[in-house]
């Protein structure tokens, strides 16, 4: 790859498209292409079709720099707490499915609430989901969304 720009605080190589044969992450090809990325942004039909625009998976999108020493202490604490709470509530979805949410336990109950919470969260008005949602997009600041995350958690 070519260098597409450099500054004093580093440089960007490219941005890469990669096909995932029928969504499936554990392909050998895709896997093999992740190995050697800095961060990935995993779009997802299934989050597509829940209406959350954009369609980012969280839980199977990654980042090298999601470290406490480089993006700080607070920062890094909410970003694993808010994955922590959508992989329980990954978890759960069979069990919700088959007997419904009455049947969680309390703790359970509260994760799931927090969970949807924090997909509705991600439903805020991005720029770049304008033409899926109808709705003008907003910058939002780093600071305000750690903040909006942490009252969810």
């Amino acid at each position: 790859q070519e260098r597409i720009t450099s500054t004093k605080f580093g440089s960007i190589t490219s941005i890469q498209a990669i096909y995932v044969p029928a969504d499936d992450l554990t392909d050998p090809a895709p896997v093999a292409c992740f190995a050697h990325l800095d961060a990935t942004t995993v779009l997802s039909r299934k989050i597509a079709e829940l209406g959350i625009y954009p369609a980012v998976d969280p839980l199977n999108s990654s980042s090298q720099i999601l470290d406490a020493s480089v993006i700080g202490q607070e920062h890094y604490s909410v970003a694993t707490q808010v994955q922590e709470i959508l992989q329980t509530y990954k978890s759960l979805q069979d069990v919700i499915a088959i007997l419904g949410v009455d049947e969680l336990s309390d703790d359970e109950k509260i994760i799931v609430s927090r969970a949807r919470k924090i997909q509705r969260f991600l439903t805020q008005p991005f720029h770049v989901a304008e033409v899926f949602t109808g709705k003008q997009g907003r910058f939002v600041s780093l600071e305000d969304t750690i903040y909006g995350f942490k009252g969810l958690i």
